[in-house]
């Protein structure tokens, strides 16, 4: 006869652990610049705005933040960012980084698929 115990109930996986967070210094800036410096140890960001509505090698772009982390906390960042990215454009469409793309995009009225009307009489 076999052996009936009774197994054990399987066990939840573990939440990951939350850290408490303290926003009291915490400030928001807008940021449509990013420049990427590596080191050996550390990735280095560099944010700021670019006021230029086309692209203008000659205009300084203002840095206004760096952020310095190490490889393991950028990976962290990019796996986070995947994520959201992935998640915005399954929802609203791909983004579309080529600039000039964007703009004739814009420029070109998309096609309707209704048909045509028949003209109407005038009475």
């Amino acid at each position: 006869m076999p052996d009936e115990t009774p197994s054990a109930p399987a066990q939840p996986q573990a939440a990951p652990p939350t850290f408490p967070t303290d926003y009291s210094n915490l400030s928001t800036v807008y940021t449509n610049f990013c420049r990427v410096s590596v080191t050996p140890e550390e990735l280095v960001l560099d944010f700021g705005l670019n006021t230029s509505m086309v692209p203008n090698p000659n205009e300084a772009v203002k840095l206004t933040h760096r952020v310095v982390m190490n490889f393991y906390t950028a990976k962290r960042l990019m796996n986070a960012l995947i994520g959201v990215v992935s998640q915005f454009e399954n929802a609203y469409g791909a983004l579309e980084l080529d600039f000039q793309r964007r703009i004739r995009n814009v420029a070109r009225p998309a096609a309707t698929t209704a048909p045509p009307q028949a003209p109407r009489a005038n009475a």
